[in-house]
C-alpha cells in the first residue's frame, strides 16, 4: 500500500515512504511535534510512526526534546502505555515507532457517545491510577494528561504521547516564562511553579479527565485558555455530573496543593471500597473478524471519517464499555466462546499458622466446573511458587512448604521451613520434595505423601539447590559445586566446573543434564558447559558467539537468547548442537527486553518487559508470531503444543494459540483486598494431571482446565 498523500505544500506535502525500514502505510493524524503513521514492520506487525515536522528536525532544542520524549516513552513503555519498538532520534527526520493499538482515544469516544457510564468510569479511573503508578515508578512524569492522551484500549486505558514529560533525573528544564501542557488538564503549580512541577500534577489531570468523561467538558470551563488558567488556581471545580461515589474521590484528585491530592496506589485503594469488584480483567471477544486502525496514536489528532454502525454483543450480567464495539479483532476460529465466570460454590474454613500437619482441617476452597478450583492453603500474603509432581501440587510460600489434591485444591500436608526467602518452588529428586531457597545452609528432604521430614543436612551456605536426575546440585560461596543424592542426603561429589568461576546452573524438565553458562569480560562470546549430575564429569563444553543465556533443552540441543546493550535486548535467538559442534541463529525482527523463555520441540516461546511474546521456530529458522499480552511483566511462558500459557503479577492467567499467537481466554484478576501490591517476581503457570495450576498474589491456588481457554 502506497502512502497517503497530503494537501498542501512543502516539506511534508508527500510523506515519506520508510522511516528506517518500517513502511509508513498512512496518516493517522498530525500533533504539534510530528505527523503519526500507520505503519509495518517487515514481519508485517502494525506499529505507529511518529515522524518529526521538518522544520522541528533542524532545532537542536527540539531534538533534544523528542530524545526526552523517546527515552520518556522507552521507560515507561508496558502494560498502560503503547510499548515502544524503535526509534532514531539521530535521524534526518527523527522517527519514533510504538506498538499500533487499536482504539479510540477518550476525547473521541465521548465526543461521539457522550459519557460514560458510572461502572465504565470507576474501570477508566482505575486503569489510569495503575498507568500513573508505573510511570510514576519509573521516574517520569507525564505533564499532559489528557482525553486525546487517553486510548481505550480493548483491554483498557492506555497513557500515551510523552512529548513535554520530563524524567526526574533529566537535565532539561522547562524555560521560565513558558508554559507547556493543556491549559484545562494543567495543575495550578504548572501555572504558579512549572519548575517544580511533580508526580501530583499528573493525578490533577487525572481529575480533570475523570470530569470530561462523565460530562463531555472540564472542571474548569471557558473558550479562553486565560480564564481556564485563573479557574484552575483560584476557583473550585464544577463536579457537575460526577457520579455521587466518585465525587470525593475526584475532587480530592483536584486539590489546590500537590500534598493534598492521593497517590496512584491510594485512588487504587479507594476505588475498590467504591466497588470492590471493579472489572480489571480484559475482554475476550467470542468472535474476531478483522482489524480497524486506531484513530489516534502517540498523540496524533484523529482526522474525522465515517462512523461505522455499532455493533454489540452483550452477555448477560455484564456491561461492556462502549469504545468496544468499535473494535472488529482477529479471528479466533471456529468454537471459540466468550469468557464465561467461573461461579464459587462452597467455602470452607481458612486455615492459619504453620503447623507440621492440617489436623482434619481444610483450606479455604471454591470450585465450579469440572476441573477448577480456588484454595487459599495459608493465611499468608503473596502468590506462592508451585510445582506439580507425584501426583499433587507442590507449593513454597513464606517459611512453608505444602502440597494439594490437584483434583480439588484440598490442603493434604504443610510444613515449615526455616528460610524465608524461596527461590523456586519445591522440586522433586529420588523420590523426594525439596524446598528451594535463595541461600541456605540446611538441605531438607520431605515425604511427598505426609510432608514429613526424611532427612537434613546442614551444609555451609549456598545458593540453589538445582534438582537433576535424582540429585541435589549446590553451589557453595567459592563457586564449587556440590551434588548430593536426593533419596538419601549423602553427598557424591565436589568440584569445580572448568572455566566458570561462579556457576549458575540450571536443568531442564525431560533433560538428564545441568548446565552451565558465563559470558567473556567483552561479552564477545559464551562458555556454556554440560554437567553429569550424578558425578560432576562435563558432559560437553562449547565457546559459542555473543553473550548468550541459557532458555532451554530439547532433543539434544540447548536453546539461547542473547542479551545485549543497556536494556538486555534479546536480538538473536541460538539453537547450539553437541553431538556435531553445530549452531543455527534466528534474528528477531524486532528486539525483546529482558527476554525469558521455555522450548517446546524446536520452537522457542519467549517473553519480554512489556509483554511481548514470541515464537521462534528455530527448525524452519524463522519467527513464527508476534503478540502483545499488555502486560508490563508476565511470568516465564509454559507450553503444552496447543497453548502457551503465562501469568500476570496481578493473578490473571493468559492463554495464547501457540500456532498464531491469538489470545484464547485468562481469568479474572485476584489482587489481596487489603493491599495494593502486586507480585514482584511472577510464578509460572503449572501443567500437571489434564489441568493447569496458576497462583496469584491473594494466596491463591487455583486450577483450570487448560483445553479450553475461552471457558476460563
Amino acid at each position: 500500500m502506497a502512502p497517503q498523500q497530503n494537501a498542501g505544500a512543502g516539506a511534508e506535502a508527500e510523506l515519506p515512504e520508510y522511516a528506517g525500514h518500517y513502511r509508513l502505510e498512512s496518516r493517522l493524524g498530525s500533533g504539534g511535534m510530528g505527523v503519526v503513521h500507520l505503519a509495518r514492520s517487515t514481519s508485517g506487525m502494525q506499529l505507529a510512526v511518529k515522524v518529526v515536522h521538518a522544520e522541528f528536525a533542524r532545532d537542536p532544542e527540539f531534538r533534544g526534546r523528542f530524545r526526552q520524549e523517546v527515552g520518556a516513552a522507552r521507560r515507561v513503555s508496558g502494560a498502560f502505555t503503547a510499548p515502544v519498538v524503535d526509534a532514531d532520534p539521530e535521524a534526518e527526520r527523527p522517527w519514533m515507532a510504538t506498538l499500533f493499538i487499536p482504539g479510540p482515544t477518550l476525547s473521541d469516544q465521548v465526543k461521539r457517545n457522550g459519557p460514560m457510564s458510572p461502572a465504565q468510569l470507576r474501570r477508566l479511573m482505575a486503569g489510569l491510577a495503575e498507568a500513573l503508578r508505573d510511570i510514576h515508578r519509573v521516574g517520569v512524569v507525564h505533564r499532559d494528561l489528557k482525553p486525546s492522551n487517553v486510548l481505550l484500549a480493548d483491554d483498557g486505558p492506555k497513557v500515551i504521547d510523552f512529548g513535554i514529560s520530563r524524567p526526574t533525573d533529566s537535565e532539561l528544564r522547562t524555560e521560565t516564562g513558558k508554559l507547556i501542557g493543556t491549559p484545562p488538564f494543567m495543575a495550578p503549580e504548572q501555572f504558579r511553579r512549572p519548575r517544580e512541577v511533580g508526580p501530583a500534577a499528573d493525578i490533577f489531570a487525572l481529575g480533570s479527565v475523570m470530569v470530561h468523561a462523565a460530562t463531555g467538558r472540564g472542571p474548569f470551563d471557558s473558550d479562553s485558555p486565560y480564564v481556564v488558567a485563573y479557574q484552575v488556581v483560584h476557583d473550585e471545580p464544577d463536579l457537575t455530573g460526577v457520579p455521587e461515589n466518585l465525587a470525593p474521590l475526584v475532587l480530592r484528585c483536584l486539590a489546590k496543593e500537590p500534598e493534598d491530592r492521593p497517590t496512584p496506589d491510594e485512588l487504587m485503594r479507594e476505588l475498590r471500597s467504591v466497588a470492590a469488584s471493579y472489572d480489571t480483567q480484559a475482554f475476550i471477544p467470542a468472535q474476531r473478524t478483522t482489524e480497524v486502525p486506531s484513530e489516534a496514536e502517540a498523540g496524533a489528532d484523529p482526522e474525522p471519517g465515517p462512523e461505522p454502525e455499532p455493533k454489540r454483543r452483550v452477555e448477560e450480567g455484564s456491561e461492556r464499555p462502549p469504545w468496544r464495539r468499535r473494535v472488529r479483532l482477529l479471528a479466533l476460529g471456529a468454537g471459540a466462546a466468550g469468557l464465561a465466570t467461573v461461579v464459587a460454590l462452597a467455602s470452607v474454613q481458612l486455615l492459619g499458622g504453620a503447623d507440621p500437619t492440617p489436623k482434619g482441617q481444610s483450606p479455604r476452597t471454591t470450585s465450579a466446573g469440572f476441573g477448577t478450583w480456588t484454595a487459599t492453603p495459608a493465611a499468608k500474603k503473596g502468590a506462592p511458587l508451585c510445582s506439580y509432581s507425584a501426583g499433587k501440587v507442590l507449593c513454597a510460600q513464606t517459611g512453608l512448604v505444602f502440597a494439594l489434591d490437584p483434583r480439588d485444591g484440598r490442603l493434604l500436608w504443610r510444613h515449615p521451613v526455616d528460610t524465608s526467602l524461596v527461590s523456586g518452588p519445591p522440586a522433586m529428586a529420588g523420590g523426594l520434595v525439596h524446598p528451594s531457597s535463595v541461600r541456605g545452609h540446611r538441605l531438607e528432604a520431605l515425604d511427598p505423601a505426609t510432608g514429613t521430614a526424611r532427612w537434613r543436612q546442614n551444609m555451609p551456605a549456598y545458593s540453589g539447590p538445582v534438582t537433576a536426575g535424582g540429585m541435589l546440585l549446590v553451589t557453595g560461596a567459592d563457586g564449587e559445586v556440590t551434588g548430593v543424592d536426593g533419596a538419601s542426603g549423602d553427598t557424591m561429589w565436589s568440584r569445580p566446573v572448568p572455566g566458570h568461576p561462579a556457576p549458575y546452573l540450571l536443568s531442564f524438565a525431560g533433560d538428564p543434564l545441568a548446565y552451565t553458562a558465563s559470558a567473556s569480560a567483552d561479552g564477545s562470546s559464551t562458555r556454556v558447559t554440560a554437567v553429569d549430575p550424578a558425578t560432576g564429569d562435563v558432559r560437553w563444553d562449547a565457546r559459542l558467539k555473543g553473550n548468550l543465556k541459557l532458555v532451554g533443552a530439547s532433543d539434544g540441543s540447548v536453546f539461547l537468547a542473547s542479551v545485549d546493550g543497556t536494556y538486555s535486548d534479546t536480538r538473536t535467538v541460538v539453537r547450539y548442537s553437541p553431538a556435531d559442534d553445530t549452531s543455527r541463529r534466528v534474528t528477531l525482527p524486532v528486539p525483546l527486553q529482558q527476554a525469558r523463555g521455555t522450548v517446546r520441540g524446536t520452537v522457542v516461546y519467549l517473553v519480554g518487559a512489556g509483554g511481548s511474546l514470541v515464537a521462534v521456530d528455530m527448525a524452519a529458522g524463522r519467527q513464527l508470531w508476534r503478540m502483545e499480552t499488555s502486560v508490563l511483566r508476565t511470568s516465564t511462558p509454559v507450553a503444552d503444543g496447543r497453548h502457551v500459557y503465562v501469568s500476570a503479577p496481578d493473578g490473571r492467567l493468559l492463554a495464547v494459540d501457540a500456532r498464531n499467537g491469538l489470545l484464547l481466554g485468562e481469568t479474572p484478576a485476584r489482587l489481596s483486598a487489603d493491599s495494593d501490591g502486586l507480585a514482584a517476581d511472577v510464578s509460572e503457570p503449572v501443567l500437571g494431571a489434564g489441568r493447569l495450576y496458576a497462583t496469584a498474589p491473594d494466596g491463591t491456588v487455583f486450577a483450570v482446565d487448560g483445553r479450553d481457554p475461552s471457558a476460563w
